[in-house]
């Protein structure tokens, strides 16, 4: 917990728990809230930050943060399922820092004029909401607004719910101005364009507790439009960087903070890779700058060539992940078209030529998607076996306005539409029988084997 000084007003930002049935840090930072206080600190308002989800807490078990790349496990404790998930035999619990942690560390802060809380999968709602109660406990009269993930893709019902002020739909660059205005009376005119990535702040990553890894956004949006995924909801308009200011920001935090993992969070970092991506990883290498990159979020194949593979093994990226999905490449044109059977086997020796060893690479393959036959996801295990490759299983998440949600709902045993909570992939909520572990166990065995 941290806060930056100054004569404007006091805002606090805070990240909440997480309520599930499995959690972990992989590489998962609230980009949009550090990015947020970046820009408030950069207009002249005091900063306050509290992370619930904080590894590395002063209260916390000692752990090392570059174990693992900077990822790891999250504190937890047991709590009772929410209503109507008791069928479901899995253990429930809080993930993140103690309740009399966050009690603590809020009486330590001098009372804030307006606090934010952000919000990630829709079904992590009722950590918001414990969280959203923790802070009127202490702050009974700060006004709290919620944004994020959740926020923006089921607004009614965290309106309705989650204990908030204002909920905000809205992106958070174009709204927050008058939101501070509106709850605070302090108005300030921009000093930077929305529009231009540039122009932002670097994210507020020096107010955590330690920085074990950077994310890294070298682009905005995506210009596919697959049937489970929203980033096209949340992330209309395609964005770029200028290969400068990436190269400016690594050089930033590895020579001030000492960082070398970098986690790039794009959703389209190798689309039109000769504009964007190519002059990136080229002006690394020429700066002679010497990190680690990951991309969970995954990379799109069609990007992968011989000298794509190349800059990208030449400039450190340690674990690769790509945004296969499927390997029934006959029967995937109602999720995507971002990739066809001879596409992927070429990426794949690609990766492999530049260096690339099986433990680095992996394709992403969902399961549980509406009316998926277990035999093929079993078949695409195979398929990315053969090719060298490591096959990592992708629970599917069923997300309200995407053109796949109406098959989702079809689907379920839940009532999606009337609580997010029936959304959590963990449960394989589009399945018509009940939660099965032998299906999972049978998968995570095909994929050791």
């Amino acid at each position: 917990m941290k806060t930056t000084k100054s004569d404007g007003p006091h805002i606090l930002l805070v990240n909440p728990w997480i309520h599930d049935f499995a959690a972990y840090d992989f590489w998962a930072k609230p980009m949009g809230l550090l990015t947020i206080a970046g820009i408030l600190r950069q207009h002249g308002m005091a900063v306050s930050y509290v992370d619930c989800l904080d590894r590395f807490h002063p209260r916390a078990p000692t752990t090392s943060p570059t174990a693992r790349y900077g990822r790891g496990p999250y504190l937890k404790a047991p709590i009772a399922r929410p209503p109507g998930l008791n069928d479901v035999p899995r253990r429930y619990s809080r993930y993140g820092i103690k309740p009399q942690w966050l009690q603590d560390d809020l009486a330590e802060l001098n009372p804030p004029d307006l606090i934010l809380v952000t919000s990630l999968m829709t079904y992590w709602y009722p950590g918001v909401q414990e969280t959203i109660t923790v802070l009127r406990s202490v702050f009974d009269s700060t006004p709290v607004v919620l944004g994020g993930i959740y926020a923006r893709l089921c607004t009614d019902h965290a309106r309705r719910t989650s204990g908030a002020d204002h909920v905000s739909n809205a992106s958070a660059e174009k709204n927050l101005f008058p939101l501070v205005r509106k709850f605070t009376g302090f108005s300030v005119k921009p000093i930077f364009d929305p529009q231009n990535l540039d122009s932002y702040p670097y994210p507020a990553l020096d107010l955590q507790t330690r920085i074990n890894y950077v994310p890294l956004l070298t682009s905005r949006g995506c210009p596919f439009r697959c049937a489970y995924c929203a980033s096209h909801l949340l992330e209309p308009k395609r964005l770029l960087r200028s290969p400068e200011s990436v190269i400016e920001e690594l050089r930033y935090w590895n020579q001030k903070y000492a960082v070398t993992d970098f986690v790039l969070y794009d959703d389209a970092f190798l689309v039109d890779a000769g504009h964007h991506a190519v002059p990136i990883m080229e002006g690394i290498l020429k700066s002679g700058i010497q990190v680690r990159f990951h991309t969970p979020n995954a990379v799109h194949i069609r990007g992968i060539t011989d000298q794509t593979a190349r800059l990208m093994f030449e400039c450190g990226f340690k674990t690769l992940r790509l945004g296969l999905e499927t390997a029934d490449f006959d029967h995937r044109q109602n999720l995507d078209r971002k990739v066809d059977e001879k596409q992927f086997e070429k990426a794949v020796s690609c990766l492999k030529t530049a260096g690339f060893g099986p433990d680095q690479v992996g394709a992403y393959l969902l399961a549980g998607l509406p009316g998926q036959p277990s035999g093929s996801i079993e078949q695409s295990i195979l398929t990315v076996k053969r090719c060298g490759i490591t096959p990592v299983i992708a629970h599917y998440t069923p997300i309200a306005h995407t053109p796949l949600w109406p098959q989702a709902v079809a689907a379920s045993r839940y009532d999606l539409e009337s609580d997010p909570i029936y959304t959590n992939n963990a449960i394989m909520p589009c399945s018509r029988q009940p939660f099965d572990w032998e299906i999972l166990s049978r998968l995570k065995l095909l994929v050791a084997a």
